[in-house]
């Protein structure tokens, strides 16, 4: 006999007043004024060119901390920026904040110069993650867990959908006796790679000094290191890590949510949450190749123009990679993603 659902534990604190700061995700859609349903409002309607003095730090439901000429606040969100029971905030959007002695609030965001986002689950949205960043350093461990190139390429397809400049920071590199095989690769497409060791500090001073001056958004898989590279490049930062699964060999979950922080040296990061699987927001099968340039580059020899460089004769790309012009673990990436693309479009 199956065991019976348990019932969920409440999640309203108990002194609830309605006059609270986050009343208004308690509150169900009918009651709210002002607000379109989700699915008649666009996502540039939230959007519009106000004068901007503040940068989100993290959104939270229909709250946000902001920071405000250096000091932190945390904000009530005008409800013309909330879609259902959260705001349409990512950290490192430009914010325009009112101060007063009562509250402050978020009354309007500029439009974003770039992001960095996946559908949100349900897959009938965008989730944005990161925003207005300069570079996205996708966090790859070579072991504890293994190399995964696969999930390294989809966070390349997700940089270059958003806008965002890539690098590569191989991390946990004492681990091992040499970088994992295919790495190289990278490098010749001109991405940057930087090999980082948080216990030994190799490579840390490099990564330091490519992300100075910037705001920057560490993303990868859960358990590579993403949270602890923030604790070494400052030393006066105490983030909470943990250790890989044994039994899985995976990572767990240590970030819970997006969140801007400031180190030392002008160095700014969005540390994210660590996934096990990216989805691609904004990108059709039809246009992924132009996401692998190295693909791109043999497209236009395809016999047929709409090729999908999978199964038709005289495909340019397949000759190339039989030729060793186009490396086979780039080449398979792209079929899997392409896979899983179709499979989001299903209805």
């Amino acid at each position: 006999m199956p065991k019976p659902f348990k019932k969920n534990k409440p999640v309203r604190k108990r002194d609830w007043q309605p006059g609270d700061m986050d009343t208004l995700s308690r509150e169900g859609r009918s009651k709210r004024e002002g607000n379109a349903p989700r699915d008649l409002r666009e996502p540039e309607d939230y959007f519009s060119d106000v004068d901007a003095n503040a940068i989100v730090v993290s959104p939270y439901g229909v709250l946000a901390f902001v920071e405000v000429d250096g000091e932190e606040l945390l904000c009530k969100v005008d409800d013309a920026l909330v879609d259902g029971k959260s705001s349409v905030l990512a950290p490192g959007d430009a914010v325009c904040v009112e101060v007063n002695d009562d509250e402050s609030v978020v009354t309007g965001v500029r439009p974003r110069r770039n992001k960095l986002s996946r559908p949100a689950i349900g897959k009938d949205r965008e989730q944005v993650f990161a925003a207005n960043i300069d570079t996205a350093v996708i966090v790859a461990s070579v072991a504890r867990p293994a190399f995964n190139p696969g999930l390294v390429d989809r966070y390349l397809v997700a940089a270059q959908a958003g806008g965002v400049e890539p690098v590569i920071c191989l991390n946990k590199i004492d681990l091992v006796d040499s970088e994992p095989e295919g790495i190289e690769h990278y490098r010749e497409l001109g991405l940057r790679v930087y090999a980082t060791s948080c216990t030994s500090t190799l490579g840390l001073d490099e990564l330091r000094a490519a992300l100075s001056g910037k705001i920057s958004v560490l993303t990868g898989n859960s358990g590579v290191g993403k949270s602890s590279l923030v604790n070494a490049l400052d030393p006066d930062f105490d983030l909470d890590t943990q250790e890989i699964s044994e039994s899985t060999k995976k990572g767990r979950h240590t970030t819970t949510s997006s969140r801007l922080h400031t180190l030392h040296g002008g160095i700014r990061i969005i540390d994210t949450p660590g996934i096990r699987q990216l989805g691609l927001w904004g990108v059709s099968p039809a246009e992924l190749n132009y996401f692998f340039p190295e693909l791109s580059q043999y497209a236009p020899q395809c016999k047929f123009r709409d090729c999908t460089h999978t199964h038709e004769p005289k495909c340019a790309v397949r000759e190339a990679v039989e030729a060793g012009e186009i490396t086979k673990a780039r080449y398979d990436s792209y079929v899997r993603i392409r896979v899983s693309l179709l499979e989001d479009a299903k209805p």
